[in-house]
């Protein structure tokens, strides 16, 4: 099964930017969906965003219009590009695929952390 290293997060002030990104151990050409996950202290792992092979991308309705899903096969590595940052994005961001979430294999994430 193919792993996963997320990366990218850090403290950024309110407004700001940051660029996540997943590197996997393998090709992930043939990986129909992948996905950006994240949890906040105290609350439950929630969607964020999911990209097909085909590049069709949807959001979560707080990820709308600020987060951008993106994947480089050729790089093996997946994106997410986060503007408009806000201190309720404060969260360890995981990246992941079908097999894994169901198989209940999770990667230790990137804490972002959103200042006021």
């Amino acid at each position: 099964q193919v792993q996963l290293v997320e990366s990218g997060g850090g403290l950024v002030q309110a407004g700001g930017s940051l660029r996540l990104s997943c590197a996997a151990s393998a090709s992930i050409f043939s990986i129909n969906t992948m996905y950006w996950y994240r949890q906040a202290p105290g609350k439950q792992r929630e969607l964020v965003a999911h990209i097909t092979s085909g590049g069709t991308t949807n959001y979560a309705d707080s990820a709308k219009g600020r987060f951008t899903i993106s994947r480089d096969n050729a790089k093996n590595t997946m994106y997410l590009q986060m503007n408009s940052l806000k201190p309720e994005d404060t969260a360890v961001y995981y990246c992941n695929t079908f097999s894994r979430v169901r198989a209940g294999n999770w990667g230790k994430g990137t804490l972002v952390t959103v200042s006021l």
